[in-house]
């Protein structure tokens, strides 16, 4: 049951912007109008606007006829590329806020967001990146390594986080850890401790 993307760019359903080769473009191309990764030819690289500029067109109808998208989904893979191309993590995050208003709220959207975690590494920007990202977020899931190290039935474990608004006599957030296998063309999932090798 799986969705072939370049189907759906045919026929207008996923809107993409590739961003390597759209950095090329920036540095090598003269444009006009405004590309969205212009702040990759600035000297302080803060000013994300032509790239939320892209997305919140990319949202709009193409006729003025035509419906706008149904329940749109933004993926952002992956946030933490800005960080690394030099975008200060208050730009980064005023741009997932922002997106965030257009797609969640104005059009009753969702957002999935890639960001990598540094590890153990003194990255402190990342740090609040991703704890901005996590503090904005309805559902996180973290995909880490082994606290044990390798095992050859296990590749690593799934920690998903729901957080819910607050209500007074419910529990607001729920945890849960998967631990998971990965295989020649899929995943598998399984409890903690439920390893197949193990039973």
């Amino acid at each position: 049951m799986g969705v072939s993307l370049t189907t759906a760019r045919e026929r207008g359903q996923l809107v993409f912007l590739e961003g390597l080769k759209s950095s090329v473009d920036v540095f090598f191309r003269a444009e006009e109008k405004p590309h969205p990764l212009q702040f990759l030819r600035e000297a302080n690289a803060g000013n994300l606007q032509p790239l939320y500029e892209f997305v919140r067109e990319a949202l709009q109808p193409v006729d003025k006829g035509e419906a706008a998208w149904r329940c749109p989904v933004l993926l952002v893979d992956d946030l933490s590329v800005l960080l690394s191309l030099g975008v200060g993590v208050v730009a980064v995050l005023d741009f997932i806020h922002y997106c965030r208003a257009a797609v969640c709220c104005k059009l009753q959207g969702n957002m999935v967001v890639l960001a990598h975690d540094s590890g153990h590494a003194e990255d402190e920007e990342n740090d609040i990146l991703l704890n901005g990202v996590s503090h904005q977020s309805h559902l996180v899931l973290r995909a880490e390594g082994l606290a044990t190290g390798f095992c050859r039935d296990v590749h690593g474990q799934l920690r998903v986080l729901w957080r819910r608004p607050p209500q007074p006599t419910a529990q607001r957030d729920r945890s849960l850890v998967y631990q998971y296998k990965i295989q020649d063309k899929s995943v598998s999932f399984f409890a903690k401790g439920l390893s197949p090798a193990v039973l």
